[in-house]
């Protein structure tokens, strides 16, 4: 179905041409890799002006709705929506520490309460054979003691978004890769473990890897929040007021 356009209302014409535009992408008149009518075709369909209609098209580019290409045989071509937009926000509130660990940490309970029991719906034999590697690698860090703690948490991350992959839904896992990647420069600023707390947090790591191989959504969903709360109090021991 090719995409046409009726001439924007004048009363909000900026806005309306985005939304006409948009609204062709979403339901399917416009694909993705296809081009967008030419300039002058769309400023006649939509009875705008050269700089109205070039500034709607940085709005949609923006958005992530197209791609504008420079040079012959260039133009607007609608993309493949991703969610980068959103997860770029979420990366900038964590790293700017707009977020306080209660919000953080209440968000990360609900949503990888969720996740792990997604996953443990979802998980196959190879799934659970890799997140046992996973808690290998973690036990081999905290055998280290203090001086594998680094480690211990990068193989803590690993283990959670390898959790969020299981599970198959892709705005959880890129909502849980945003986190991950950003939450350090909160471990740096608040978090003091030694060797006890690692221990207890790889028995947290051990028992979460044990429900979703046994099925057990109701005890993997328990454990994932309980994890998260013994986190977010290490990091509140050292912060309270946060």
């Amino acid at each position: 179905m090719k995409a046409e356009f009726r001439a924007a209302r004048q009363n909000r014409i900026f806005q309306d041409v985005i939304e006409q535009i948009e609204e062709a992408i979403v339901d399917g008149r416009l694909q993705v890799g296809e081009k967008l009518p030419p300039e002058r075709e769309l400023k006649e369909m939509l009875k705008t002006s050269r700089s109205t209609l070039r500034e709607a098209l940085r709005v949609l580019e923006h958005k992530g709705l197209i791609e504008i290409k420079l040079g012959k045989g260039g133009g607007a071509v609608v993309k493949a929506v991703s969610a980068d937009p959103v997860t770029e926000s979420l990366d900038l509130l964590i790293r700017l520490q707009q977020v306080s660990l209660t919000h953080l940490a209440e968000f990360r309970e609900r949503v990888e309460g969720d996740v792990i029991v997604l996953a443990t719906l979802r998980a196959g034999a190879a799934d659970i054979e890799k997140m046992k590697e996973r808690l290998d690698h973690a036990r081999a860090c905290v055998d280290r003691g203090i001086d594998g703690m680094r480690d211990f948490l990068a193989a803590d991350k690993a283990l959670h978004l390898l959790i969020a992959r299981i599970s198959g839904n892709p705005i959880y896992i890129s909502i849980l890769t945003s986190i991950h990647d950003n939450i350090h420069r909160y471990f740096e600023k608040y978090l003091h473990m030694e060797e006890p707390e690692m221990r207890e947090n790889l028995r947290d790591l051990n028992h979460l890897v044990g429900a979703v191989s046994e099925k057990d959504t109701d005890r993997a969903r328990r454990l994932a929040i309980q994890h998260v709360r013994r986190f977010n109090t290490y990091m509140h021991q050292q912060k309270p007021d946060v």
